[in-house]
């Protein structure tokens, strides 16, 4: 599993000692650093089942700073895409990665599924 996290962020603070507790297998990857690709996130996207608008840190300072909360409803996958992948911090973390599944954002009850 990839464990797309930042280390500053609390719940991904909570999500990465949920692993560690649960015994999981996982290669961690900062999203400041290593931001999603296009690519990337069309896959997630797809596997997820969520739509592009789902995947943006709405509680983040840049989200702000963009008025994206005016400006997404207007604007399509392919401009949502472009900005997600142009800046890790407008991604919402933390983000879990397998073959079989994508899980955004840390749902505790929804992990433990997942991991079984």
């Amino acid at each position: 599993m990839i464990f797309l996290c930042y280390d500053k962020c609390q719940t991904c603070k909570k999500a990465k000692k949920f692993l560690d507790e649960s015994g999981a297998e996982y290669t961690p990857r900062d999203i400041k650093t290593k931001n999603p690709t296009k690519t990337e996130l069309k896959k997630w996207q797809k596997k997820s089942g969520l739509t592009f608008r789902r995947f943006f840190n709405t509680s983040g300072r840049k989200y702000r700073e963009l008025s994206l909360k005016d400006r997404l409803p207007d604007m399509s996958d392919d401009e949502m895409l472009a900005l997600l992948s142009s800046d890790g911090m407008l991604v919402k973390r933390p983000i879990l990665i397998d073959k079989d599944f994508v899980l955004v954002g840390f749902k505790e009850e929804e992990w433990k599924e997942k991991i079984k």
